[in-house]
């Protein structure tokens, strides 16, 4: 099933075919090769100095089903409704220091969001769905997975295969049918200047 986004003007494909899934079918795992893919995808995005300050905890349910079932029981309970069928649990996090002195990187977490992009279409090119989350533990995840205070925990993401469009039933088809949207350009990029209030 595939949802592209109506633009005002044409985009490429692959950006116009990633979008925020929440059904996924349970019985496709991941392969690891596939993975490796996704964190390449993330390792090779641009950022401040070049300091590529994003770490992901990967979790994998058929390879380290103790770790994705730790992540798993980070998230809040109404993402956990969906996100037991995915097969991959990732935990960002971006380093509030620059490597090369120490100092506090005000761009770590811009630099992590776009790492976080790239495996996101990455995902996308390959078949695959990504999704997002805010909706987790924070405190819970740094505990669970002993993350240095000096890392800021920014979100989780869930990978794998949508599930079938024929499968889908009830709320779930509804959701997961719902036209996409977006604010207009006008409302969120200006011309030359903050427009007057």
């Amino acid at each position: 099933m595939q949802k592209p986004a109506t633009t005002e003007q044409a985009i490429h494909e692959l950006i116009a075919n990633r979008w925020s899934g929440r059904a996924y079918d349970a019985t496709k795992p991941l392969s690891k090769a596939q993975v490796v893919s996704l964190l390449e995808a993330a390792r090779w995005a641009p950022s401040c100095f070049g300091d590529q300050p994003w770490r992901y905890v990967v979790c994998h349910k058929s390879e380290n089903l103790p770790a994705w079932q730790a992540a798993y029981d980070c998230l809040v309970p109404g993402n956990q409704t969906w996100a037991v069928d995915a097969p991959l649990l990732l935990l960002i996090c971006a380093d509030s220091l620059f490597s090369h002195n120490e100092k506090p990187n005000k761009w770590a977490a811009y630099d992590t969001g776009a790492a976080t992009e790239n495996l996101c279409l990455q995902a996308t090119a390959l078949g695959l769905m990504a999704h997002q989350m805010g909706g987790f533990d924070a405190d819970k995840a740094r505990e669970t997975f002993k993350v240095p205070a000096r890392y800021q925990i920014l979100a989780m993401v869930t990978v794998g295969y949508q599930l079938d469009e024929a499968a889908l039933s009830g709320e779930v088809k509804e959701r997961e049918l719902a036209a996409r949207s977006r604010k207009p350009l006008e409302a969120l990029f200006f011309d030359g200047q903050w427009p007057a209030a």
